[in-house]
């Protein structure tokens, strides 16, 4: 009975590798498993653990969120955007890589997913960075680095995904989130000025006649619509949570309802877009919830096998120091990202893993940011970075995959960087919320 859990976690990963569906595989082998342990008794169980997932509230962040940022996608914001950055920093060497960044930057602060962020900034901006001369290796890294900045950078739907598994609350990861995904946003932009200035050939400054027509032409009125009015739609979103005005689940309803206002004052609202959109957040949020539902009845068999327990006291017998149980999960979940999606790995590994962190005294909220800034890494890495999927599904025909591979390398530095130093510096992440919060 000990060897039970641990089957029907090895079978779910060995499916999962085998290509099936992951909510198919969570569902199907914890039924198995479940009748195997229980018997028709399972049958009771399930359907009270499935409707208590349902309803749960923080959870309706998830489609408002999702809703927030395809409706910014096409409201053709990230495209203003972009071409204001550029312009801005045009006369620097690597100005328009610096674009990139930042535009990652608000867009991940905007919309929170990752391939459309992605695809969306690959067509926009790297046919214009290739035009004026960058080195394919330094715009693919730079674009997929930028575009991944939507795991840590809240709202993310990483950190509310999290923060409901690990019962934080998710305006605690938000805020805790800030510094990390702050810091790492200026290592980006400190490397890339730094190879301004040592390797300029790399990254050619923007043709003078350019810029002077974008002064010429009302260049204020293009700043103020580029970057003020999707600035507010932030501010609003992360500041009504900050603030305790709004729980997250408000704040992303204020959010969704923004988006569709800014789509308005565009002029890109229509009923065709407004259907795209709708149809593309019910897809993406039944991907979501159907995964839910099977990682929740993975969960209810593994625990009502005493999995956790079992697990606990091996762990316990082992004498594994805390630290050395956080590097083994940290290396756990940074390779299962080569395989499977951060959806899964969190419905199925943190439920698991959760337990034996709170019976170590580890603050979870701490433990939630490094999950997340750990996914972010392996979003980038090849050769199965999800990122680099999406970036070469767009770029053109003579860009290659080595490019993409050799350009994200020193990025995945930047990352592994900024995640050691949260892991010695745990106050980064912790200390504001504890200041706002007035703890």
């Amino acid at each position: 009975m000990e060897m039970l859990p641990f089957i029907m976690f090895a079978a779910v990963f060995l499916m999962l590798l085998l290509g099936y569906p992951v909510a198919l595989t969570l569902g199907g082998v914890s039924v198995i498993f479940g009748i195997l342990a229980f018997g028709t008794d399972f049958f009771s169980l399930l359907p009270l653990r499935i409707w208590g997932t349902m309803t749960n509230y923080v959870l309706l962040a998830v489609p408002l969120f999702v809703f927030m940022g395809v409706m910014l996608e096409k409201s053709g914001i990230a495209e203003k955007l972009l071409e204001t950055m550029g312009m801005l920093f045009g006369r620097f060497r690597g100005g328009l890589a610096i674009s990139v960044v930042i535009v990652g930057g608000l867009l991940a602060a905007s919309t929170g997913i990752v391939g459309a962020t992605v695809v969306t900034m690959g067509l926009m901006s790297l046919p214009a960075m290739l035009k004026r001369g960058y080195d394919p290796e330094l715009a693919t890294g730079t674009i997929a680095a930028s575009g991944t900045l939507g795991q840590i950078i809240p709202p993310s739907i990483v950190l509310v995904l999290l923060g409901s598994t690990l019962n934080v609350s998710v305006g605690d990861m938000f805020i805790g989130a800030i510094v990390p995904g702050f810091l790492l946003v200026c290592l980006y932009l400190l490397y890339i000025t730094g190879l301004g200035v040592f390797r300029p050939e790399l990254m050619p400054a923007m043709p003078v006649a350019e810029i002077q027509a974008f002064k010429g032409d009302k260049p204020w009125k293009t700043i103020v619509e580029a970057f003020v009015i999707p600035f507010m739609l932030v501010i609003a979103v992360l500041g009504s949570i900050f603030a305790g005005i709004a729980s997250p689940t408000e704040a992303a309803a204020i959010g969704a309802f923004g988006a569709l206002l800014l789509t308005l004052f565009q002029r890109k609202l229509s009923l065709d877009v407004l259907k795209s959109v709708m149809r593309e957040t019910t897809w993406l949020t039944s991907m979501v919830f159907i995964i839910l539902v099977g990682a929740s009845a993975f969960a209810l068999v593994f625990r009502g096998m005493d999995g956790d327990r079992y697990l606990s006291e091996m762990i316990v017998q082992a004498n594994l120091q805390p630290e050395l149980f956080l590097v083994i999960v940290m290396t756990g979940v940074f390779i299962a990202g080569f395989f499977i999606d951060f959806i899964e790995i969190i419905f199925i590994v943190v439920p698991v893993v959760a337990p034996i962190f709170t019976l170590f005294g580890v603050d979870l909220l701490w433990v939630g940011v490094l999950l997340a800034m750990n996914l972010q890494a392996s979003f980038l890495t090849p050769p199965f970075g999800f990122s680099l999927f999406y970036l070469k599904g767009v770029v053109p025909k003579e860009v290659t995959t080595g490019h993409l591979y050799r350009g994200i390398i020193p990025f995945i530095i930047i990352q592994f960087i900024v995640l050691v130093l949260v892991i010695l510096f745990p106050e980064l992440v912790t200390l504001l919320p504890e200041v706002l919060s007035g703890r």
